[in-house]
This record gives structure tokens, C-alpha cells and sequence, in this order.
């Protein structure tokens, strides 16, 4: 069992931490941390570790905001996490949207929107609410479960699956490669099982593009297919890469908040029972397990102009992160930013990111948390952790790979018919 302390947050000791390797975030409580940088270190230069790049660290809310608006000093062309930053680039630039700026970014975006329109997100939102109504239903009838596993690694990749169009007997298949590609369930998971992993998913969805030009459904990887920029088609390199995109984001955020979110409230009753009793409103509660949970801790830029910030001139091709993990703890921002309140309002947390690259799964990812929460309110009076909650290791993503679960049934929720 792996025992996490305090990271130190001395002046001298703010170099001690390395951001880019995985084991910092899964043996140390990085607040501290995070908070002597805010206030003393706004711009951070990680040095050099091992062999990787040196980067810069942005934590402040404002600041993080102000870089994703700007895409004229930063891009998001080299890569936009440390993975693919620190390796020199990112081979998928200028066709996944989440690497790729300006007119192909707007035009790409609009694809996307349009195939993920509210006709087709309500008709699968409609589809989340039956699936997490039953399945939550069933464990707790059982009495308990292994949340990660049995109910929160079937949620988004059933939501996503759906909308892929991916067979059900896939999905397994592929939720084990989505845990792989840019984290780790334990230390014997190394760069090259994630690297592996990735191109596994890019290999399968290649399979299934071909599938689709053959025979085209109504699935969104059809109607990528058949979409084009400025009239040319895109191609199944494009297809295939924001298929990933789509698959990975769809998953990993909603997959690793949802554990979060029982592991957090199962440590604190008198928030699950403001929840229960109807103190404050699910969306509301939505927003404050979103900005706690954090799962996507960074997100990167490379410097495209010459720039400053906080009085520091950055240089054309230096790597930029911005810690969401920090940035949701702004004391700047937030009221009380240590404390899990569900009637935080208002909440300007970034979990999915802002400007133009504002997560396009946001709105799934919503409905997915809004009916745990809502079926955990409705059939249950509570529940608690039966044992060890493991930490995935990753520099990227934050959260846990276990979580196992005793409920305690309400009965009377569990005798209604659900609507």
C-alpha cells in the first residue's frame, strides 16, 4: 500500500517535485504544493528530469483561463498533454481537434457538434438515465460491488460505445486499452504498454472505419465518414484519430469522477445527506464533484510568439501546462476551496477545460455524474468504502482504480417504478 505525504512547499523545495513523472502524483499530497506555487511561483519552470524536457507550470484560475484564450502566443499543434509534449510533438496535429487550431479547429468543431446534436445526445441521455437507474439498482440489492469496475467503467464506455457504434462484445476490450493509454492501474504499467495501447485503439477504430465506408449506419462514425472541410471529405486518418479523441475523453473523465465522487462523499455524510434530502440541486452538485474530482489535471501549449508572463519571457517551442488541479483549488476564485461543498454557486471550475477547446463531451459527461448521483439519492440512504482505494498512476489523469463498496438500501426508493 502506497502511502502518500505532503509534498514540500518551502521555497527551497519547489524544484523537488518532478510534474512530469507519474510516481509525484501517486505517492504525495500535492496541495501544499500547488498552493506555495500559486503564491509564489505563479510561472513554475520544471527543469529538466531524466532524460525529459524542462516545461513551464501555470496554476493560477486566471492565468490558466487566459492562456486557453489565447491562440495567437500558444498552440495546441505540438500536443496538448505532457505525453506527447515532452516527446516532441504530437503525430496527430492538424486532424484531432483537440490538436488542432484555427479554421480546420472551427470547422472540425462544427462536425463534431453537429453529429453530437441535443436530438441525438437526449435520445442517449435517455439511454444513461435506464442503464445507471438499473445497475445502480442491482448492486445495491446485492448489498455491494466494486464501483470502479462494475459500475463506474460501464457507464461512459456503454454511453460512448453507443454513439461509436461499437459492438457490445468490444467494449471490454477497449475500456481495458482507454485504462492503458494515458494511465496505470498499478507501477508494472510502463510508456510503452500505454504507447501500445493507444495504437491498439487507433488500429481498431481504423478496422471499423473500413466496416462503415462498406456499410454506413447511424452511428457517428458514419456520419464522420460522410462529413468534409471546405469540400474535401475527411479522411479515414481523421475519422480514426477523433474517433479516439471521442473515445478516450468519453470514458477516462466521467469514468474516474463518478469513483472519485463516491470515494469523497462516502468520507463525508453530512454532504450526502444535504444531497438526499433535497438541500441542493443535482446540477448544482454536479459542478462541485466535477471542480473536486479534477481528473484531468493538465492540459499543455507550446509557446508559438515570443511571449512574457509574470515578468519571464517565453521562447518560441517551450511547453506551457495548465494544472486544473490547481487551478480548481484557487483560493483567488474559490470560497473555501478545500472544502467539498455540493451547493457551491457560482462555479468556475475547468474540468473540461475553456475557450475554443472547451471539452464537446461536456454535456454527456454531465448527464452521466447528474443520474449517479440521482440513482445513489434515490436508492440509497448511503454507502461506505469495504477497503482500499488504489490510485491510478499517471502525470495526466487523477483518480482511483478501485473502489470497493457497501450500500445501505432505501427501501421505499427501491419499490418505485422508475419512469
Amino acid at each position: 500500500m502506497t502511502v502518500s505525504t505532503p509534498a514540500p512547499d518551502t521555497p527551497d523545495a519547489l524544484d523537488a517535485l518532478d510534474l512530469g513523472d507519474p510516481a509525484t502524483f501517486a505517492d504525495h499530497d500535492l496541495d501544499g504544493h500547488w498552493r506555495a506555487l500559486r503564491d509564489r511561483a505563479p510561472l513554475h519552470w520544471n527543469p529538466p528530469t531524466d532524460g525529459r524536457r524542462g516545461f513551464w507550470v501555470l496554476t493560477r484560475h486566471e492565468d490558466i483561463l487566459t492562456t486557453y484564450r489565447d491562440n495567437v502566443n500558444f498552440t495546441s499543434e505540438r500536443g496538448n498533454v505532457l505525453v506527447t509534449l515532452l516527446e516532441g510533438g504530437d503525430a496527430a496535429a492538424g486532424r484531432m481537434l483537440a490538436v488542432t487550431d484555427g479554421h480546420r479547429h472551427h470547422e472540425l468543431r462544427k462536425i463534431l457538434q453537429r453529429v453530437l446534436s441535443p436530438r441525438v445526445l437526449d435520445e442517449v441521455a435517455r439511454t444513461v438515465r435506464a442503464n445507471t437507474r438499473q445497475w445502480i439498482r442491482e448492486a445495491v440489492e446485492a448489498g455491494s460491488c466494486e464501483f470502479a469496475e462494475e459500475i463506474a467503467s460501464r457507464i461512459p464506455m456503454t454511453t460512448i460505445s453507443k454513439l461509436l457504434g461499437v459492438p457490445e462484445e468490444d467494449r471490454e476490450y477497449l475500456l481495458g486499452l482507454t485504462k492503458a493509454a494515458l494511465s496505470a492501474d498499478d507501477e508494472g504499467v510502463d510508456e510503452v504498454d500505454s504507447e501500445m495501447a493507444r495504437n491498439e485503439i487507433l488500429m481498431y477504430f481504423m478496422d471499423v472505419v473500413e466496416e462503415r465506408r462498406e456499410a454506413p449506419g447511424d452511428d457517428v462514425i458514419s456520419m464522420l465518414i460522410a462529413s468534409s472541410i471546405d469540400g474535401v471529405p475527411l479522411t479515414d486518418e481523421d475519422v480514426v484519430l477523433n474517433c479516439y479523441s471521442l473515445i478516450i475523453g468519453g470514458d477516462e473523465t466521467s469514468r474516474l469522477t463518478m469513483i472519485d465522487c463516491v470515494h469523497t462523499l462516502a468520507a463525508r455524510p453530512e454532504e450526502w445527506r444535504r444531497l438526499k434530502r433535497g438541500e441542493v440541486a443535482v446540477e448544482t452538485a454536479v459542478d462541485e464533484v466535477l471542480r473536486w474530482a479534477s481528473p484531468t489535471m493538465h492540459f499543455g501549449r507550446s509557446v508559438a510568439r515570443e511571449t512574457e508572463l509574470h515578468g519571464t519571457r517565453l521562447r518560441p517551442g517551450e511547453i506551457v501546462t495548465l494544472w486544473h488541479a490547481s487551478g480548481n483549488r484557487d483560493e483567488r476564485v474559490f470560497d473555501r476551496p478545500g472544502a467539498f461543498d455540493l451547493g457551491r454557486t457560482p462555479n468556475k471550475h475547468m474540468a473540461f477545460g475553456y475557450g475554443p477547446h472547451f471539452c464537446v463531451g461536456s454535456y454527456l459527461a454531465k448527464v452521466e455524474i447528474a443520474e449517479l448521483l440521482t440513482a445513489l439519492r434515490d436508492f440509497t440512504t448511503g454507502f461506505e468504502r469495504t477497503g482500499e482505494a488504489r490510485r491510478i498512476r499517471s502525470n495526466f489523469l487523477t483518480g482511483f482504480a478501485t473502489m470497493p463498496v457497501r450500500f445501505h438500501p432505501d427501501h421505499s426508493g427501491l419499490k418505485e417504478v422508475d419512469r
